[in-house]
Parts: structure tokens; sequence; C-alpha cells
């Protein structure tokens, strides 16, 4: 299974978050799956792929040119794909992905996990959507999520589309038990 990853290109401040990252690293490659991520060498994305690759797993990188042009491609990925742009970037990544993980991350990490969970509400794909809710990371956005629902911007199996973990157990339950979201439709 391929598995796409966003995270920070950043470690953050607490030790939590690369452990995370060298936890999830460990699983995917352990269970022969492969990590697809955004190719670089900072930050939680180069640790988690640092440690696919040291756990003999395989690391598909997809970047942009101009992330190259600044010498933050990892060097030493089973493949990396240099694209045009961040959009191609993102395009990619789920077009490769059988599952999305979010680990911890700023701006876009918040981005790319919500755009495959705004996508699979409209059907553009059929995939598992999960944050790796590591040290209650994301608690205030499945708060937020969960307003959503409260105020009607969102159904409740729609939210139960989107998983909230720290848990290898349950991701693995999670995806092996995925009912893909019916397409949305409209009033």
């Amino acid at each position: 299974m391929n598995i796409s990853v966003y995270c920070g290109a950043s470690l953050g401040n607490n030790e939590l978050y690369v452990e995370a990252a060298k936890s999830l690293g460990k699983w995917i490659a352990d269970n022969g799956h492969t990590l697809i991520y955004g190719g670089g060498k900072a930050g939680l994305m180069g640790v988690i792929a640092d440690e696919v690759l040291l756990h003999n797993g395989e690391v598909i990188g997809i970047i942009p040119t101009f992330l190259v042009d600044r010498e933050l491609s990892h060097p030493n990925l089973t493949r990396l794909e240099i694209v045009n742009s961040m959009s191609e970037r993102k395009n990619k990544m789920i077009e490769l992905g059988d599952c999305y993980i979010a680990l911890p991350g700023g701006p876009g990490t918040l981005e790319e996990i919500s755009e495959v969970i705004s996508w699979a509400r409209i059907g553009q794909h059929q995939n598992p959507c999960i944050l790796f809710n590591i040290g209650g990371y994301y608690d205030k956005l499945k708060d937020f999520y969960e307003d959503m629902v409260d105020n009607g911007f969102l159904t409740e199996a729609d939210k139960k589309a989107m998983l909230f973990t720290d848990s290898f157990i349950e991701i693995e339950e999670y995806i092996m038990d995925y009912t893909p979201l019916s397409v949305r439709t409209y009033k």
C-alpha cells in the first residue's frame, strides 16, 4: 500500500513529534508499505524518510523544482520525482496514495490533509484520511470538525470518514474496515 504522509519541514519543539515520525516510518516499512511524501530532507519529512529507509522500506518523494534548487531534496530515496509546482506535488501525492496520514506540521500540512478530506467528500478519491494525533496535536482541529457538524456544514458520516488517533492498532483497523464516503449531493 502506498501511504502519503504530510508533515512539517521543521522538527517542531516537542520530541514527541520526532518520535511519532520515526514510529510511523518504522510501521510503514515493517508492514511492507511504501512512503509517498514531499521529497525533503528537512524536519519531520527527513525523519520519516530516513526511518523508512533504515528499515529497508521504499520511499517515493515528490518535490517541486524550486525546492530542489534550494538543495532541500532528500539524496537517498528509492525514487524522487521532480515536478513544476506545489499543486503538481499535491496532486501526485494524492494520485499515488492509497491512504493519507498527517503527522504534526504547519499550514502546508494542514492544507494538504484538509484537501484530501475535502476531496473524499466530493468523490475525488476513496481512501482513508488519518490525523496522527500524537500528544493531542490535532485535538483543536478535531473539535473544529465537531463544530462543523453542530453547525450543519459537515455530516456525521463525513466526520467519521476521518480518524484522529495515535494508535497503530486503530490505524490498521480503520484502513482495513474503511468504507469510502458516498459522493456528496447538494440540495
